[in-house]
């Protein structure tokens, strides 16, 4: 079951991932109510933070997308009758 990660959780991910390092916390509903608590950490722009959210959304969507196509080449080779990639039968469900 998969779910929308919320909007202060998206920009957390997105901060970790420009700084490593970074402990801070996110308070606030929507991108105009935050407050980030940079813990003594180099703050990060507003614009830099956006732009990695959708960076990272935009990995996130091709991956599902790579793992849909993955399964519908599989699918059209065991119909064929065609050998499947070690990552193709990596995609079948026993």
């Amino acid at each position: 079951m998969e779910y929308e990660k919320s909007i202060s959780i998206k920009w957390a991910l997105a901060i970790s991932d420009i700084n490593p390092n970074w402990t801070g916390t996110i308070s606030g509903n929507t991108e105009e109510e935050f407050v980030i608590d940079w813990k003594g950490e180099e703050e990060i722009s507003v614009a830099d933070i956006k732009a990695k959210v959708t960076e990272m959304e935009t990995a996130e969507a091709n991956e599902k997308q790579a793992k849909i196509d993955l399964k519908a080449s599989a699918k059209a080779k065991l119909i064929a009758g065609e050998p499947l990639t070690e990552e193709e039968a990596d995609t079948i469900v026993l």
